[in-house]
């Protein structure tokens, strides 16, 4: 059946290590008012270079604000009763994926301008047309889609790459898992245009982190801003970023999950990840059971051998999970949403496998 009058959004980007210099010729058409709003560690960052290019165009900068300090409904209603807010005509948001998606939240809602300011590389958040929000007690609640992305994204990779190289580290993982859940989620289907350019793109989310990802964290570590640096950050920002935007349409299958976002899900029940694990992560993580259930066995060893080599976590023990948690989990996953568009039912048999496989795997040491 043919679709009929759909749109697509796609993202606007700019990316070097002085790239604020297109602040003005980007951002002037939409006005002059602009209230900046980001986290307290990246509006520390990055603030100051914000602002020395902006004094060089027409726009003003009337406030910075600290966004809060998860993405919530409640925060971004905090953000919207602000007179600075409404005075504005514009937002740049600066910071992670929880402060761009709670400025994403905010602006594309009213449909104010807003620009996003990625400080770290660990999400797509800058690029997409989704925020995740959170409940007030940081448990995961729902993806909130939109129709369109940022106007436009800054990506310098300088302040990137003088961050914690953790996040970049974590971002590794979530980026080539979009290439696995999306190529698994669609097989065998007859995909819509923007569907199959989505799987296609995908493909991106994988072979730059396979040629350059070790190359990068080493460089990353260093702080420095190297063209592997680049790559790997084009590959978590803006490829992932484009990927999920054709993946998820409220009117097809959402392709854009599946089974190591569910482990990713699932394990949020234990407040150890939250606290003391990045997202990507743990999603990387659950890559390799995907892989496994999925009987990718050449896809695993290549992924196996980027996370021991990168330090991301192989076993249960790395992002300190028991057996018995897991087990509960084998439990809850079939269920979720995650893998509700898979071209096989999910069972707690094959979850079981695929962690006898991995524990085997691990026992070989090489």
């Amino acid at each position: 059946m043919r679709l009929e009058n759909y749109e697509m959004h796609l993202p606007n980007y700019s990316i070097g290590d002085h790239i604020y210099d297109k602040i003005g010729p980007v951002c002037e058409s939409y006005g002059r008012k602009v209230l900046v709003i980001g986290g307290r560690k990246a509006l520390a960052a990055a603030y100051d270079k914000i602002k020395s290019y902006t004094d060089q165009t027409r726009l003003v900068i009337i406030g910075k604000e600290i966004y809060g300090e998860n993405c919530t409904y409640e925060t971004v209603e905090k953000l919207r009763a602000m007179p600075l807010y409404q005075e504005a005509d514009m937002v740049f948001g600066v910071g992670g994926g929880k402060a761009l998606d709670t400025v994403k939240c905010l602006c594309i809602t009213d449909d104010k301008p807003v620009f996003s300011f990625p400080t770290i590389a660990s999400n797509c958040a800058a690029c997409t047309s989704v925020s995740i929000m959170y409940n007030e007690d940081g448990t995961f609640l729902k993806p909130h889609f939109f129709v369109r992305p940022v106007m436009h994204a800054f990506i310098d990779t300088e302040i990137i790459a003088k961050a914690p190289a953790q996040y970049m580290w974590a971002g590794i993982g979530d980026t080539y898992a979009k290439y696995y859940e999306a190529t698994i989620s669609s097989r065998g289907e007859r995909l819509e245009h923007f569907t199959a350019l989505g799987t296609a793109v995908s493909r991106m989310c994988r072979d730059p982190l396979i040629d350059y990802g070790r190359k990068a964290m080493e460089d990353h570590r260093k702080g420095l801003c190297t063209y592997e640096v680049e790559q790997v950050v084009l590959a978590i920002v803006v490829t992932t970023g484009i990927a999920s935007i054709f993946l998820t349409r409220d009117f097809t299958p959402d392709y854009n999950s599946g089974l190591a976002h569910a482990v990713f899900y699932a394990l949020t029940s234990y407040p150890v990840i939250e606290e003391r694990h990045l997202h990507g992560e743990v999603v990387a993580f659950g890559v390799l059971l995907a892989l496994l259930a999925d009987e990718q066995y050449e896809e695993f060893e290549l992924i196996y051998s980027l996370n021991r080599d990168l330090g991301l976590p192989v076993s249960l023990e790395e992002i300190e999970i028991t057996g018995e948690q897991w087990k509960e989990c084998e439990k809850r996953i079939p269920d979720m949403s995650d893998v509700a568009h898979y071209p096989y039912r999910v069972t707690e048999e094959m979850l079981e496998k695929a962690m006898r496989q991995l524990k085997e795997r691990a026992q070989k040491n090489v």
